[in-house]
């Protein structure tokens, strides 16, 4: 990511920590510094491929216990390390703006089950009401990215998402909509290619049933 905040994310952390809704990890293990990790797993990961019976001498495949290792560390699990926890541009909300609210549509999530390791690839919408401030378009985007890339149940990223636009914006009126489709379910298993599922987080007064606001929000997260 090209701006961090580690000390907003460690915040992050501990909030979700104290609402029960942090990704079980190891947290010291997350810290160990990048080298270590990246031939940690691709020796992991040899052993893996050798089990499978794959010919580890071959042009192809020599080089992808690191190239897998990688990937884990850089790009599809990054969200587990709060270090790169997103910079969250905040502004006071000088506009009196606190009887509506912002809402960011489509934005793409890419994750991974914890249960298999396969793609969930699906479409968040989040919005707030801003109250004493109002947080850059583009950090809602940021932070979804952020707890998408790791391990992963779709129930606790939405949550994860919605109480961390929370805690940030200081608003306790926030809404998470996501769609995914689950490749453990598409690829494998009953290899359902036409199912997707549909996660709903909301606090404050978007938690209130049949309100016209939630209402008004459901209707924007479903359109396409």
């Amino acid at each position: 990511m090209e701006k961090t905040d580690p000390i907003l994310g460690e915040q992050v952390h501990q909030h979700l920590l104290s609402v029960g809704l942090e990704t079980p990890m190891n947290y010291d293990q997350v810290q160990t510094p990048s080298p270590g990790k990246i031939k940690n797993i691709a020796e992991h990961f040899t052993k893996i491929m050798e089990e499978l019976g794959l010919d580890l001498t071959d042009d192809s495949l020599i080089d992808t216990p690191n190239r897998v290792a990688k990937m884990y560390t850089r790009e599809i699990f990054q969200g587990l390390n709060y270090d790169f926890f997103p910079k969250c541009t905040r502004i006071e909300n000088k506009l009196g703006v606190n009887s509506s609210f912002v809402l960011e549509r489509n934005i793409n999530v890419q994750s991974n089950c914890e249960h298999h390791f396969v793609v969930i690839d699906g479409k968040a919408t989040v919005a707030y009401i801003p109250r004493k401030t109002i947080l850059g378009l583009s950090k809602l985007n940021r932070i979804v990215q952020f707890f998408s890339k790791r391990p992963q149940v779709q129930e606790r990223l939405t949550e994860q998402i919605c109480e961390a636009i929370m805690f940030i914006t200081k608003s306790e009126d926030v809404a998470v909509y996501i769609e995914g489709v689950h490749y453990c379910v598409k690829s494998r298993g009953i290899q359902d290619v036409t199912s997707s599922t549909m996660t709903l987080a909301t606090r404050g007064a978007f938690s209130t049933i049949n309100s016209e606001l939630r209402r008004e929000f459901l209707n924007s997260a479903r359109m396409r």
